[in-house]
């Protein structure tokens, strides 16, 4: 087998946490391939968040600066990615299945006509693949037979890498022609928000459509704060406009697998289960006994919100301030 080549996603001159998911699937497709492993990172300014990734034992990392790469597009991105796949002699292309990857990794398989196993959560062998389907009820084995494989895997499967110590060497690699084949960066437009990320955050609060109103979110809000957690929903609950889409958790959403994960008011439908079951702790609070969140739980509380989450407050706070 040849080389594996795995994308690093960056931002504000740090790896971004996907990317460090990244490294881990790298690592266990390496495993099986041999070769080298080789990190690429594209932006304006990526010298600091190389030197971040050089801790995590790679054979070498390649660099492509230059202002029109300043902000992310598939269609600069990917050619560059491919080019040096093949100038490297890759024959596994890797990276994490975010927005980001699931956008850039396709692209790169057109251009190197290779097979693509997407948003994995496992890996047999450099060829063989795990991933889940039907809403997550079933793990299939996907086998890629081409020359060159592409593959994303599911950041919530892939523990973020640690360090091995060392440094690895980096180089910096010509951009080349820089064709956005008629697309144009507009803006990025994000919501800053004081608590983390619903795909990083170690633990989950996250409301139902008996929550009742978006209002009745602020409850939960109160307790994310308090545990350090992020704040999610189910779709029922979006779709009613109570909270933003940005918050959705499930098939549809965003897949989260955070320690702790608390469903309040949250039927589980599959498409939010699908979303989520991949907590290490589920607690689940609803009135309805018969709630199917309960069968995917660890510990169940059959009770109102209303009643439940004040109480649970009251509890953090003492011991908070014990």
């Amino acid at each position: 087998m040849g080389n594996v080549l795995v994308f690093l996603e960056q931002a504000d001159r740090r790896l971004r946490p996907a990317a460090l998911s990244a490294i881990s699937l790298s690592r266990a497709i390496h495993k099986s391939s041999g070769g080298k492993l080789l990190f690429v990172l594209i932006g304006d300014s990526v010298a600091d968040a190389a030197k971040e990734a050089s801790q995590f034992g790679a054979d070498a990392i390649f660099t492509v600066e230059a202002p029109a790469l300043k902000n992310y597009l598939a269609e600069t991105y990917a050619p560059i990615v491919a080019r040096l796949a093949s100038e490297q002699g890759a024959s596994i292309v890797a990276g994490c299945a975010t927005s980001v990857g699931k956008d850039l990794l396709p692209r790169v398989a057109g251009i190197l006509d290779a097979g693509v196993a997407p948003d994995v959560s496992g890996v047999v062998n450099a060829k063989q693949y795990r991933r889940a389907t039907n809403a997550g009820n079933a793990i299939q084995t996907i086998e890629v037979l081409s020359d060159i494989v592409v593959v994303s895997g599911r950041q919530t499967d892939f523990p973020r890498a640690q360090p091995t110590g060392g440094s690895s060497p980096i180089s910096a690699a010509a951009p080349g022609n820089i064709n956005a084949a008629g697309a144009s960066f507009v803006e990025l437009q994000s919501q800053k928000r004081d608590r983390p990320d619903l795909t990083e955050a170690r633990v989950v609060i996250s409301g139902g459509r008996g929550m009742k109103e978006g209002k009745n979110f602020a409850v939960l809000e109160q307790l994310c704060d308090l545990v350090g957690g992020a704040l999610g929903a189910s779709r029922a609950a979006c779709d009613a406009g109570m909270v933003p889409n940005d918050l959705q958790v499930g098939q549809t959403g965003k897949v989260v697998a955070p320690d702790l994960y608390v469903a309040v008011a949250i039927s589980g439908a599959i498409q939010h289960l699908a979303g989520m079951k991949g907590s290490k702790v589920i607690v689940a609070v609803n009135k309805d006994p018969e709630a199917p969140i309960f069968q995917v739980a660890d510990y169940g509380l059959v009770t109102t919100w209303e009643k439940a989450v004040p109480e649970l407050l009251a509890e953090i706070k003492k011991i908070k301030s014990a």
